[in-house]
């Protein structure tokens, strides 16, 4: 394994994110990898169509009588496989020229995020 070779996060951690966090997360992944493969260009193409996702996801969930958690995993899944099928391989295409980067950073930032927006919406609700 060459030590001068860019890493990138895998077209799994992007899914995964996506599902559970948001198109946006997965999107931003996706961008962190094409700004380190210096594609700055498409980089913001790509943050642009998760950040559309995303908005997408959110209209659609908000005209649901009953909204339902399966339905954003689902938005989430389809935003995932969007960015990890059409623009991983467009902007990657032979994926082993890159190491892989490890997904702790961005799932504790996930996570602490997630903390903070739960604890919001509990305080909200209490007073």
């Amino acid at each position: 394994m060459e030590h001068n070779r860019p890493r990138i996060y895998s077209k799994q951690a992007i899914i995964g994110f996506s599902v559970f966090f948001s198109t946006i997360f997965g999107g931003v992944l996706l961008f962190l990898n094409l700004r380190q493969a210096k594609k700055n260009r498409e980089s913001y193409i790509v943050l642009a169509v998760s950040a559309l996702a995303t908005i997408i996801t959110i209209l659609i969930g908000n005209l649901q009588e009953n909204p339902r958690s399966t339905y954003a995993y689902f938005c989430g899944f389809a935003g995932g496989c969007l960015l990890a099928y059409y623009f991983f391989p467009k902007y990657f295409p032979d994926e082993t020229q890159y190491d892989k980067k490890p997904i702790w950073k961005p799932l504790i930032i996930g996570i602490v995020l997630t903390a903070i927006f739960v604890a919001v919406l509990i305080y909200s609700t209490i007073h």
